[in-house]
């Protein structure tokens, strides 16, 4: 399944990985060009004490806003962002939005302003370090001699539990991947997960005009191989190549949308009796998805079940994307 891209769609579960990830913002595009003054030349100065140990990668942990309910939880920005600390200013590496990447904020503030050279639009940046918190404001301005508007508010506070993100009344807990703990593996062979080799298809779309596949090796050698492929409209919009492996008596599931780079799961359940079957991979490590989930159903009398269907999201919370697939005919 796949897991890494936000970009697109890959196959089944990792077609939505692909649109998750897309949080994680690229360097700004040449259209982007910052109207402020670059920093000086050279190593910038040490930056404030407390200041410095907010820079770094970022990856979203879990929903802290109070009284909010288990299906609206997720992360009150991007997934997984990037800062850097200067001696007066942060710069916002990546994973703030807006296609724009390396903005220097000064902390004092005055403005930073970043200009789309292609739409005329400015992004004007302030921030502000006080009492342990970094805050950041950005607003707009569509064209020149406009009014600004769209006003966007952030602040960043660090605790002994991690990052504490706020937008817009949402609380967000982030770690650097090194603090988040791993879950503790489920002991299982590879036989354990027979049940999921074939060729399993699905379709989404009002009317299918997307399908996606996985086709799943049969366990052999300590191993399952698959591909899986999306067609929308006739074209392979994304494709991944995925593989299920023994690895210290556990089960570690890799996922790489579009040939990528791999990312690893461990398998942390697995169960199943009469023909139903589930297999739970987690990586919370990863920004998104952070749980894979397979489960088939067992066929009914009645025709109905038989199904298998793959989901990805967080590790609490938020609203998981479901694929359903059924396993396509031997006789095909």
């Amino acid at each position: 399944m796949r897991l890494l891209s936000l970009c697109v769609t890959a196959v089944v579960l990792l077609t939505s990985l692909g649109t998750a990830v897309a949080l994680n913002e690229p360097p700004p595009p040449p259209s982007l060009s910052p109207a402020s003054p670059p920093a000086a030349a050279g190593a910038p100065a040490a930056s404030p004490v407390g200041l410095s140990g907010l820079g770094g990668e970022w990856i979203y942990v879990e929903d802290r806003t109070e009284g909010r309910a288990l299906e609206q939880m997720g992360p009150p920005m991007s997934s997984k962002f990037s800062m850097r600390a200067e001696a007066d200013a942060m710069v916002l590496v990546w994973g703030h939005g807006g296609g724009r990447g390396d903005v220097r904020v000064m902390l004092d503030g005055s403005a930073t302003e970043v200009k789309n050279t292609a739409t005329g639009e400015v992004a004007r940046y302030r921030g502000s370090w006080k009492d342990g918190v970094l805050a950041y404001e950005i607003d707009f301005v569509r064209k020149p001699g406009a009014p600004a508007e769209g006003l966007i508010r952030r602040e960043f506070r660090l605790t002994a539990d991690g990052l504490i993100v706020q937008f817009r009344g949402s609380v967000g807990l982030y770690r650097h991947a090194e603090d988040i703990p791993m879950p503790t593996p489920t002991k299982a062979s590879i036989d354990g997960l027979s049940w999921l080799s074939g060729a399993w298809t699905g379709t989404r779309g009002a009317q299918g005009q997307i399908t996606f596949e996985e086709r799943w090796s049969p366990p052999l050698g300590g191993a399952m191989l698959a591909t899986s492929r999306t067609v929308s409209r006739g074209k392979m919009s994304a494709f991944e190549f995925l593989r299920i492996v023994e690895r210290d008596g556990g089960l570690v599931y890799i996922a790489q949308p579009n040939g990528g780079t791999a990312t690893e799961f461990v398998l942390t359940e697995l169960g199943g009796e009469d023909g139903n079957h589930r297999a739970v991979f987690e990586n919370p490590r990863h920004d998104y998805p952070k749980k894979i989930t397979y489960e088939i159903t067992a066929r009914k009398a009645d025709g109905s079940g038989g199904g298998l269907s793959a989901t990805i999201g967080y590790s609490k919370g938020g609203s998981p994307r479901r694929f359903d697939f059924m396993q396509e005919s031997t006789g095909k």
